[in-house]
């Protein structure tokens, strides 16, 4: 049988100027994505995908985490965490869900970095080349707005129609430049009077 990880490919971003300033603090983004063969393709219907669940998603949150662990410097400096995946056209959307939406895949995450919050998510289906923009929010404290951002990522020959890529997503830290404060620094006037609003 063909390996199950065809590549792994890790990618970082540094926002160090907004509107030709320095940004008030740097926080790096990083990107751990696997391109794997699809479990299940060329099966047809599969009514359960646990067996295969249980198999790989653990495998691709250890060697994931691993490199996004390392791209950030550390668990400790991992602030915001998000996840994704792109399923090759020949398989199921429900596939990438599959290998993301579990504790095999999930947990292992969210323990590695010292996180709580349940670990927001984007996916597709997808051509190779597609980009999917994932969203990260913080780790613990999912309702803070400084840590709501995303970083995109796009592998360009993945997936194939038989592929699926995962991918493990983090920053540093905040936004560049966050200043919406969150529901604890919003004006209580302003707040009473969205209430008052609404129908």
């Amino acid at each position: 049988m063909a390996p199950l990880i065809r590549k792994i490919v890790v990618m970082t971003e540094d926002v160090v100027a907004e509107l030709g300033r320095p940004v008030d603090h740097v926080a790096r983004r990083a990107v751990a994505a696997a391109v794997i063969r699809n479990p299940w393709h060329g099966r047809g219907y599969v009514a359960d995908l646990q067996p295969e669940v249980r198999e790989v998603a653990p495998l691709l949150a250890r060697e994931l985490t691993a490199r996004l662990v390392e791209a950030l410097g550390g668990a400790g400096e991992v602030e915001a965490f998000g996840k994704a995946a792109i399923v090759g056209v020949d398989g199921e959307a429900e596939h990438g869900s599959a290998l993301i939406h579990t504790p095999y895949f999930g947990d292992l995450l969210r323990d590695a970095v010292d996180g709580t919050s349940i670990i927001v998510f984007s996916e597709q289906r997808a051509a190779p080349g597609a980009p999917l923009t994932v969203p990260l929010w913080h780790k613990n404290a999912s309702a803070t707005r400084s840590h709501y951002q995303t970083v995109e990522v796009r592998v360009g020959d993945a997936p194939r129609p038989g592929e699926i890529v995962v991918v493990a997503a983090a920053s540093s830290g905040a936004r560049p430049n966050a200043r919406i404060g969150d529901r604890t620094t919003d004006p209580a006037v302003e707040i009473i009077e969205l209430e008052a609003a609404a129908p």
